[in-house]
């Protein structure tokens, strides 16, 4: 389980709550700061869900890939409206907790969009994210997989 997201709640596209232990377990995650009114954000998130769905929804087994989504959206009715409307069918923290804070601090996150992908231990495997999936598509995900360090079921 990604440790950066222990002890909280996520939530999934359906507003249900999510546990972070069993939903991250075993898998790289991207974080995906990002806000709806952010132009660059607008941008590069339906290439985000290209991205997720060829790796997630379309692979037999689906990879063990997913994303969290930290908004820098100006309330709650903003960030509902961009998650449901770009979004792709992945997780996202609640707009109140603040914990977002913290991550921003802990990644160093001084402008929006920015995928960092991590292992499981939240250790950086690279703060690029966004540029290597535009500049490598699907192949950038084979170097993450490599880099976590986990147990692997993923076919390149």
């Amino acid at each position: 389980m990604v440790e950066v997201f222990s002890g909280r709640t996520l939530l999934n596209k359906d507003g249900d709550f999510v546990d972070p232990e069993e939903a991250l377990r075993n898998k790289v995650v991207g974080i995906y700061f990002s806000a709806g009114w952010c132009p660059p954000c607008r941008d590069f998130t339906p290439v985000l869900c290209d991205f997720y769905t060829e790796l997630v929804e379309e692979s037999e087994p689906p990879a063990q890939f997913e994303i969290v989504f930290i908004s820098s959206d100006k309330s709650l009715d903003d960030m509902v409206e961009y998650y449901h409307d770009i979004h792709g069918d992945w997780l996202a923290l609640p707009w109140s907790d603040d914990y977002k804070h913290e991550l921003k601090q802990r990644y160093k996150i001084t402008a929006v969009p920015k995928l960092v992908i991590v292992k499981e231990n939240g250790e950086v495997i690279t703060d690029k994210g966004r540029k290597q999936i535009r500049d490598r598509g699907l192949a950038c995900f084979r170097t993450w997989l490599d880099a976590a360090e986990i147990f692997q079921n993923f076919k390149a």
